[in-house]
């Protein structure tokens, strides 16, 4: 039943008529029916794969950071060590270049000033102003086997007091200057009797006076990743190596006095 009133219209909710045939209700009821629209949620699948890729991503960024942290870090030792090898070759061509031809053992083959060969050396020579207590001291650099390698050894005791037959202890225990070393050696350099530099020898032979010049070569080890600049150091104070040359006097002859001289010679 339908009435309409001006612009509105109404359908009336009286139930079915009882002579309505039995498809006709159903078709009625269908379209009266409500109907049930899908929901916007995830299912199970989409969320599990969702946390699979979440999980990847953040197992991506996680090595990633982990990488940046190694490479920072492995950065942070080369420059240590970069500095240490620069502070250790400054200190010894400090040192070395500083050495006095003081005797520090006397006995009966003579004055020991320097005792040096492949793979240690001795000598005197002042300390730095943080490291004396006064006076010289007789300082030994030395190559020995360590972990990873050999280790440069430095270490020193006052010339004052000094005896090599007591083992005087040195007053501070030896330092590690450098370490994991594959290979290294000490060479020395004089004159010859001509006056001439002589080739470098990894052997110091004469006790009783300071070499010319004194090398330093090292190879490190692979892992390093550093190179140690071949180290030559000439002495401030060379006058033991360099030998004092004989000098000729001209012996006058009968009958010349200081006044007079052979022919031929000039005045």
């Amino acid at each position: 039943m339908k009435w309409e009133s001006g612009n509105f219209s109404r359908v009336s909710l009286h139930p079915l008529p009882l002579f309505a045939s039995r498809r006709g209700r159903a078709i009625i009821a269908r379209r009266t029916t409500p109907v049930f629209h899908r929901s916007g949620g995830f299912t199970l699948l989409e969320v599990l794969m969702a946390i699979v890729l979440l999980a990847l991503l953040l197992a991506g960024a996680y090595s990633g950071i982990q990488t940046s942290v190694r490479a920072m870090h492995a950065g942070e030792r080369l420059i240590e060590r970069i500095d240490r090898l620069r502070t250790v070759q400054e200190f010894l061509r400090h040192q070395l270049s500083r050495i006095l031809p003081l005797p520090y053992e006397q006995n009966t083959n003579g004055a020991y000033v320097f005792e040096g060969d492949r793979s240690s050396m001795r000598f005197v020579a002042p300390m730095p102003g943080y490291l004396s207590r006064g006076g010289p001291y007789v300082q030994t650099l030395a190559l020995l086997p360590g972990n990873g390698g050999l280790r440069l050894v430095f270490s020193g005791a006052m010339l004052n007091g000094y005896d090599v037959n007591e083992e005087k202890t040195a007053e501070r225990d030896p330092v590690v200057l450098i370490d994991h070393i594959r290979d290294g050696a000490f060479a020395y350099r004089k004159l010859d009797d001509q006056g001439q530099l002589a080739p470098w020898s990894d052997s110091w032979d004469d006790a009783s006076v300071t070499p010319l010049m004194i090398e330093i070569q090292l190879v490190m080890q692979n892992g390093e990743r550093i190179d140690w600049p071949t180290l030559d150091v000439p002495l401030m104070l060379d006058a033991g190596a360099a030998r004092a040359q004989p000098t000729i006097i001209p012996r006058l002859l009968p009958g010349l006095g200081a006044g007079n001289q052979p022919n031929g010679a000039s005045k």
